[in-house]
């Protein structure tokens, strides 16, 4: 798979995440097992990384708009 809603276009790499043509079962590649444990686990962590990114720029913003004053 080259796409998924969780996981853009880097996610499915990561995860090794392909989908069988026969049946639309999606799971891991290499292991032949279910994502879903996968998909949570990026998930939270892409969440985290998204998180700090918005607190980084609200204090900057923040930081920026004393200064100015």
């Amino acid at each position: 798979m080259k796409f998924t809603w969780w996981g853009g276009l880097i996610g499915p790499k990561i995860l090794t995440h392909v989908k069988c043509p026969g049946c639309g079962y999606a799971y891991n590649g290499k292991t032949g097992r279910d994502n879903t444990t996968g998909i949570v686990i990026y998930s939270v962590i892409v969440g985290a990384i998204v998180l700090g990114l918005v607190v980084v720029v609200m204090a900057a913003a923040g930081i920026i708009l004393a200064v100015s004053r």
